[in-house]
């Protein structure tokens, strides 16, 4: 009769075990499954947001060089979306973003450029107010991937 129990037992407990076994590996997939699609969309918020900004940013870039004068009411998106990547972006791109800003401050303070003085603004690696912050984002997502590959 001590035999018939080992053995209900050892069934009882076989099936317990692969029940256990089959849960955790289904609650370990969806969790890692999850934790993807997470880091997905906070990329692609972030994208989208680097991609706004370098949009509005080269837009009232270029007003600046032939205009002198800039409603403040203009730059109100800039500042928006320089406020939403206080919130979601490293310091280091902030930074760079009210670089940019400053920069674009500074075209309208200054007198008005011909196509010419464009050209060569941009020709020059230093003079271009969005290349550092593009790298800026660059190193950032790839960062920020390489953090989330290491993770798990």
């Amino acid at each position: 009769m001590d035999a018939v129990y080992v053995s209900a037992f050892a069934a009882l407990a076989g099936s317990a075990i692969g029940g256990l076994t089959s849960l955790a590996a289904s609650w370990l997939t969806q969790h890692v499954q999850f934790s993807a699609q997470e880091r997905a969309g906070k990329r692609s918020r972030r994208e989208d947001l680097y991609k706004n900004f370098i949009e509005e940013a080269s837009r009232w870039y270029a007003d600046a060089f032939a205009h002198d004068k800039a409603e403040v009411s203009n730059l109100v998106n800039l500042y928006a979306l320089v406020s939403r990547m206080r919130i979601l972006s490293s310091p280091e791109v902030v930074e760079n973003a009210d670089k940019v800003v400053r920069v674009i401050i500074e075209t309208y303070l200054a007198p008005n450029r011909t196509f010419r003085d464009v050209r060569e603004v941009l020709d020059n690696e230093a003079m271009n107010p969005l290349r550092d912050f593009s790298n800026a984002c660059r190193e950032e997502l790839r960062s920020t991937d390489l953090l989330s590959r290491s993770s798990f």
